[in-house]
């Protein structure tokens, strides 16, 4: 996560909110035939573009709910194993 202004606790966001969030996003995924799921109907399900895909829906959701503050997804780490895994952003500082 990245915010340039923190709220009047202190943080930028709760973890708890955070992990609903996400727990919501891998939730439609996990358990789940893959290619059966929009967009990767369309795309192939890699690593690349599942983290890509969890990045743009974490973004959308925190937009929706924090619209007001400068609140936004650094990256996404996706791991496949525990040895490999797949960094996403759509900024270029993050990387």
């Amino acid at each position: 996560m990245r915010a340039h202004e923190l709220n009047e606790i202190g943080i930028a966001i709760d973890f708890k909110i955070l992990k609903k969030m996400t727990n919501a996003i891998i939730d439609d995924l996990d358990h789940h035939y893959l290619n059966e799921i929009t967009p990767f109907d369309q795309l192939n399900p890699t690593a690349e573009n599942i983290a890509a895909y969890i990045y743009r829906r974490l973004a959308e959701d925190l937009n929706r709910e924090f619209k007001h503050t400068t609140l936004a997804v650094a990256a996404i780490t996706l791991w496949e194993t525990e040895r490999s895994s797949v960094r996403y952003s759509e900024d270029q500082e993050t990387i």
